[in-house]
């Protein structure tokens, strides 16, 4: 394997190098990236291995040209201008700090100065390389809600063709002794995320062409989710034949690994196995690099770190917004119809108002290294409390699964002058506020119980008093 490692090392260094430099370029985010692999979080447990994986394969399989790809012009002038629009793109991403575009980023940053560098040819031959360190990005909570929302209905589909008795809400199986909950640990983001780790080491050390790429990567995903199901099947089968006494329901870890296994080994074992003529392997060149790159690489260092790093903004405290209204009584937090869950940045005041609750949870952004929007779960569990109907953006009816309570909910995010109503909306938003210099951030939410024939009224009246409330919506005179 050295001796491997060893031959391979010329063909190799031309596409360590571009990495380097691409890490250097775009390093304020590399380095937040970095202690998030160390984190070892659940959905990014696999960052650290993979960014390994993708130094190893480029060591002991370097990127090999398709013959169709060595009679393509190098165009390395538009390697360089697309290195250096990336750089603006990524620089201004950093600078309001919209971390999760600023990860995904990272590799167009790679492939930019691949090309800028290298030419097109060999940027197409490296292309996969890259992909498979995108992997390595903390984008995967992002498709956590997603595959719970299709693993319950899949699971909940399944269950009732076993003919259990059993009452299927949303992503809540409540049997005759207990409720099961598939949560956000039932998602099988692990599964999905190393299968499709393993599809693209698989298609790399084979050489797969694009149609082969995507046919290992179809099965991969497919396999995946299907042992997260029958996984999940499983416990619902073993908690209704067991009352809710088996300890697999509180232990289950091993035998998720046994039922994934069970799946992707055969699959493993049986694709298809190409080895790479070394006849046919490109030969060892030495590593120069274009002028053109060259200078774009130094235009992008100075236009992307040195930049950030002189262009700090100054950001003072600024008042606070207050909400002006009549005939308010302040309130609990702890007795509101639904309880927030926020995080300690957020400063959260709560009023009676016309039979309504109205809460004010703000923030400003006071150092360069804070987010004007705050990361935020979800500000109420929505395994215990699910929407049943969508009025008006930002104005659900959602109703608690186990004693039946429905509560009227509007809500928006105040991001300086700009309101959204969902947290994406908010995060794009905030680009626009910090070019204008603005640094006030709340989110706004209203609530209003209402009894099962009662809720158009409770609706009619939120409906009325979100308008209001934003336009009383002042900053405090200090």
């Amino acid at each position: 394997m050295l001796r491997k490692t060893l031959d391979n090392l010329p063909l190799s260094r031309p596409y360590l190098v571009v990495t380097a430099i691409a890490v250097l370029i775009f390093y304020p985010t590399w380095i937040r990236l970095a202690q998030a692999w160390l984190e070892f979080e659940q959905v990014l447990a696999h960052g650290l291995a993979t960014a390994l994986i993708f130094i190893g394969l480029l060591l002991i399989h370097p990127p090999k040209s398709a013959t169709n790809h060595t009679q393509l012009k190098p165009y390395h002038l538009i390697g360089a201008i697309l290195l250096v629009v990336t750089t603006l793109a990524w620089a201004l991403l950093e600078l309001v700090r919209i971390d999760t575009l600023a990860y995904l980023m990272l590799p167009a940053g790679v492939i930019a100065a691949a090309w800028a560098l290298l030419g097109l040819a060999r940027t197409l031959s490296f292309l996969p390389y890259v992909l498979l360190l995108s992997l390595s990005l903390p984008i995967w909570a992002d498709m956590v809600p997603a595959l719970v929302d299709l693993a319950s209905i899949v699971v909940g589909t399944w269950v009732s063709w076993f003919g259990m008795t059993a009452l299927i809400e949303g992503n809540s199986i409540t049997l005759p002794y207990g409720r099961l909950l598939i949560a956000d640990g039932c998602s099988g983001i692990r599964y999905f995320a190393i299968s499709i780790l393993l599809a693209m080491m698989t298609s790399i050390l084979n050489d797969y062409r694009w149609r082969d790429w995507l046919t290992t990567l179809l099965i991969a995903v497919t396999l995946a989710l299907i042992a997260n199901w029958v996984r999940i099947t499983i416990l619902v089968v073993v908690a209704y034949e067991t009352d809710m006494q088996s300890d697999m329901l509180s232990d289950h870890e091993t035998m998720g690994w046994v039922v994934y296994g069970l799946f992707v080994l055969p699959a493993l074992y049986f694709s298809p196995v190409r080895k790479r003529n070394s006849e046919s392997a490109e030969p060892h060149t030495k590593l120069g690099f274009q002028k053109t790159g060259i200078a774009a690489v130094i235009i992008a260092i100075v236009l992307g770190p040195i930049a950030l790093t002189i262009i700090q903004p100054s950001n003072k405290a600024v008042s606070p917004w207050i909400l002006e209204l009549a005939s308010t009584t302040p309130a609990s937090a702890d007795k509101m119809p639904i309880p927030l869950t926020l995080p300690s940045t957020l400063t959260q005041q709560v009023w009676n108002f016309d039979g309504a609750w109205i809460s004010l949870a703000q923030s400003q952004k006071t150092t360069a290294k804070e987010k004007l929007v705050p990361y935020l779960r979800p500000p109420f569990d929505h395994s215990l409390w699910q929407i049943q109907e969508t009025y008006a953006p930002g104005l659900v009816r959602v109703r608690n699964i186990l004693n039946r309570k429905q509560v009227i909910v509007g809500q928006w995010y105040q991001v300086g002058s700009y309101r959204a109503w969902t947290y994406s909306e908010a995060k794009l938003l905030q680009v626009l506020a910090m070019l204008k210099g603005e640094q006030r951030f709340a989110l706004v939410t209203l609530q209003a119980e209402c009894g099962q024939t009662e809720c158009d009224r409770a609706v009619a009246k939120l409906d009325h008093q979100m308008p209001l409330i934003n336009s009383r919506l002042t900053p405090s005179k200090q």
